[in-house]
């Protein structure tokens, strides 16, 4: 069981809720300040004060009043009219992501909702229980309004869901549970609706399989350099302490780990000729650690924005105040999601030099395309072709979509953060990356076959175990799709990353 506190939640555990459905629940310690906000706005309601969301319209029409017996409608009129997002819907990992940060946001006791809300969305969490969400329809500011709005319809017993491989209404899925739809009250629809969870958990999602994919990398780039009987000099830890960039001395122990104790690094570390290898391999430490670099900041930029309060106004019981803000602007995350698309880019970049390395028999002294009998046999000839398209397509989407703000609602909301449009290239391009990496997999295992029986270097060694179990040798020319699909899933679910530690 994961417990809610609105301060504590680490990126894995999240993870575990929203891939593998570990439980969730909010904390006990957490609903005193639930219930201490909720308080707060009883209060400010008995006397009259005016709260922006509240008691008046939302955005441009903010000026409108509402009375009190229609406030209610209006949190329900809210969600209804927000729920206007248009595609396909997006995936369960990334709608249980979102209601796991959202109802983690909302913990924090700053919302002002009632704690059975919040219940009741870990109760359809926890019940598998998954609100259709349309992949567009946020700008990432205001919070990801379309996005959020679809789950909120769920609490309320409308719109649709996705329940034991169904699509269904939900009108007709809660009463079968036992489950009763929320009516809600003062600011409860505007708490559920306005915040950065959608950008935050797609966010969260790509990272983690951007960070196994690039320790897979490393893994690959070993296993290329093997294969065309590179040097590990470049790698050594003197060079490293000499520009002392972190993601670099990281990057080069890895590489370290993986070349040790390697037979086809002895057979020739005297009498070759080269005095120093393409950048493509030279450099790994350098490419590979500028990516590390950059994914080490997007993480704390993810952890932070996991447990903040992210919605408008704000609700500061110990301040006596209810504060009209900005938390709900996502440009924080939006430019980092749009930093890890241009890392992830150019690790498949330098992954697709070291593939036509060691196809190209001009450079690689291997036999043409690595098949066994070129001209007869085309081998891995189109498998660079497929890396080189993932590879256009990832350079489109690397650029920012966080500079491409575009005004709405009535120009009052005159400056957004397109972070969920970072967010979705974030998905797509990490799906890339990985295609790209189980090619360079595919072919550098190849490319070690023609040492036999010399042995790579340990880690290496490993590495090619594990592709074998899934892939075997060309032995002639056949469909290699399959093959990269089973060495994607090797990079999806770690198995790969983890052969260093």
């Amino acid at each position: 069981m994961i417990e809610l506190t609105g301060h504590d939640l680490s990126l894995e555990a999240l993870e575990a809720a929203a891939v593998d459905r570990v439980p969730v629940s909010l904390a006990e310690s957490s609903r005193s300040g639930v219930r201490r906000a909720r308080d707060f706005i009883e209060e400010l309601l008995a006397r009259g004060e005016r709260i922006y969301g509240v008691t008046t319209g939302f955005g441009r029409l903010a000026d409108v009043v509402i009375s009190p017996e229609e406030q209610g409608q209006l949190q329900r009129n809210l969600v209804r009219s927000h729920a206007s997002g248009v595609g396909e819907p997006m995936g369960t990992e990334e709608v249980r992501a979102i209601m796991i940060l959202r109802a983690n946001a909302l913990a924090r006791g700053n919302s002002g909702c009632r704690e059975e809300v919040i219940d009741l969305m870990l109760t359809l969490l926890n019940q598998a229980v998954h609100p259709l969400v349309p992949r567009v329809g946020s700008v990432g500011a205001s919070g990801d309004l379309a996005p959020l709005s679809h789950i909120a319809l769920a609490l309320i017993g409308e719109g649709r869901v996705e329940y034991q491989g169904e699509i269904r209404d939900t009108g007709d899925v809660l009463p079968e549970l036992g489950i009763e739809a929320v009516e809600l009250r003062e600011k409860e629809g505007l708490a559920l609706i306005n915040g950065t969870q959608a950008t935050t958990g797609l966010g969260i999602l790509a990272l983690l399989s951007a960070e196994r994919a690039l320790n897979t990398a490393e893994v690959a780039g070993s296993m290329s350099l093997e294969g065309l009987k590179g040097t590990p000099e470049a790698f050594r830890a003197e060079v490293q302490e000499a520009r002392p960039h972190p993601g670099q001395i990281e990057s080069a122990r890895r590489l370290r780990a993986l070349l040790a104790d390697s037979e086809i690094r002895e057979s020739h570390r005297h009498g070759d000729s080269r005095v120093q290898d393409a950048y493509c391999l030279r450099c790994m430490p350098q490419v590979h650690g500028a990516a590390r670099n950059a994914l080490g900041y997007v993480r704390d930029v993810l952890i932070t924005e996991a447990n903040s309060t992210t919605d408008n106004p704000l609700v500061l019981p110990e301040a006596r105040a209810v504060v009209s803000a900005g938390n709900f602007h996502a440009q924080m995350v939006s430019q980092a999601l749009d930093l890890l698309c241009m890392a992830v880019t150019d690790l498949a970049a330098i992954s697709e030099r070291r593939i036509e390395r060691l196809i190209n028999p001009d450079l690689s002294g291997l036999p043409a395309f690595l098949a066994r009998e070129p001209g007869l046999e085309s081998g891995f000839m189109i498998a660079q072709v497929t890396a080189v398209d993932l590879l256009a397509e990832m350079r489109v989407l690397s650029h920012p979509a966080s500079v491409d703000s575009v005004p709405t609602s009535a120009n009052q909301e005159d400056h957004v953060s397109m972070g969920l449009a970072s967010a979705r290239k974030a998905r797509r391009i990490v799906d890339c990356l990985e295609y790209v990496l189980a090619v360079e997999l595919a072919a550098g295992a190849e490319a070690v076959e023609h040492h036999r029986p010399l042995k790579s270097g340990e880690g290496v060694e490993r590495a090619h175990a594990l592709i074998r179990e899934q892939v075997d040798p060309l032995d002639g020319d056949r469909v290699l799709s399959g093959d990269f699909e089973s060495i994607r899933d090797l990079i999806r679910t770690g198995e790969l990353a983890t052969l260093v530690e």
